[in-house]
């Protein structure tokens, strides 16, 4: 489990740098995913590597949100205040993901012919 583990560090550590090597205006850590991506696609024996990791973290995912839970109880007085801006920012923005995915279905239904019985 460790050497998938460095891999993932790895792979966060090469985008960081060369977010700052490059001055590209993409942060560090997506820079490392879009590498670990490329290594997924060309490298079977790397996908291999990181299964296992990718299942644990998969199982254990609830995990994840208990650092935006702590956030929001931490800025309770913040989102009191901003509550009506928060709330039609969530509203709007659910609404366009939502387009947007209908949109793109609608999309590639038409251009692999799968609206054409």
């Amino acid at each position: 489990m460790i050497q998938p583990l460095l891999a993932l560090l790895a792979c966060q550590l090469g985008g960081e740098a060369a977010a700052r090597v490059l001055a590209v205006p993409l942060p560090g850590p997506v820079i490392g995913m879009l590498l670990m991506l490329a290594l997924l696609l060309t490298l079977p024996r790397f996908v291999t590597l990181m299964r296992p990791l990718a299942e644990g973290i998969l199982a254990h995912l609830s995990l994840l949100f208990v650092p935006a839970g702590v956030g929001v109880v931490g800025h309770v007085a913040t989102l009191g205040t901003q509550a009506v801006a928060l709330l039609v920012a969530v509203v709007v923005s659910t609404v366009l993901a939502i387009a947007a995915g209908a949109l793109t279905f609608v999309a590639v239904a038409r251009l692999t012919g799968a609206g054409d019985d």
